[in-house]
């Protein structure tokens, strides 16, 4: 199976191969303000998995861990199409939203609940919760 992550414009695009490693739920305060919303959702595959086509912009910022995120971005539209995580070296991190319209997995993890917002209900018994 294959699946790909478009930025809005279609000049930066990640094609992923078989199923991902981890999909996640991210409530922090860094992931609310890249995807405008009350939490990200993404899944990291290994990056042989992966495959880029266009040019892609990159931006880094100091996770809350310590770690280092690289995003990379479309130069046109600005969508963010991946990114990697310091820590999870081999691995690459892709915003599912950029797959719309593409069956996608359930998130099983849910991350930096301590920011949750509190109209939010948190998903079910069997997803892993971490505040």
């Amino acid at each position: 199976m294959s699946r790909i992550a478009a930025c809005r414009c279609g000049r930066l695009r990640a094609t992923v191969t078989g199923e991902p490693v981890r999909v996640s739920v991210c409530h922090c305060h860094a992931c609310q303000q890249r995807t405008g919303s009350a939490f990200s959702w993404q899944a990291r595959w290994p990056e042989r998995q992966v495959a880029v086509e266009g040019e892609a912009q990159t931006w880094q910022r100091e996770g809350d861990e310590g770690g280092t995120c690289t995003y990379r971005f479309c130069p046109n539209c600005g969508s963010t199409v991946f990114y990697t995580n310091q820590g999870t070296e081999g691995l690459i991190a892709i915003p599912l939203g950029a797959m719309a319209g593409q069956d996608q997995p359930a998130p099983r993890f849910s991350v930096y609940e301590e920011r949750l917002q509190p109209w939010l209900a948190v998903l079910g018994e069997d997803v892993e919760h971490m505040e």
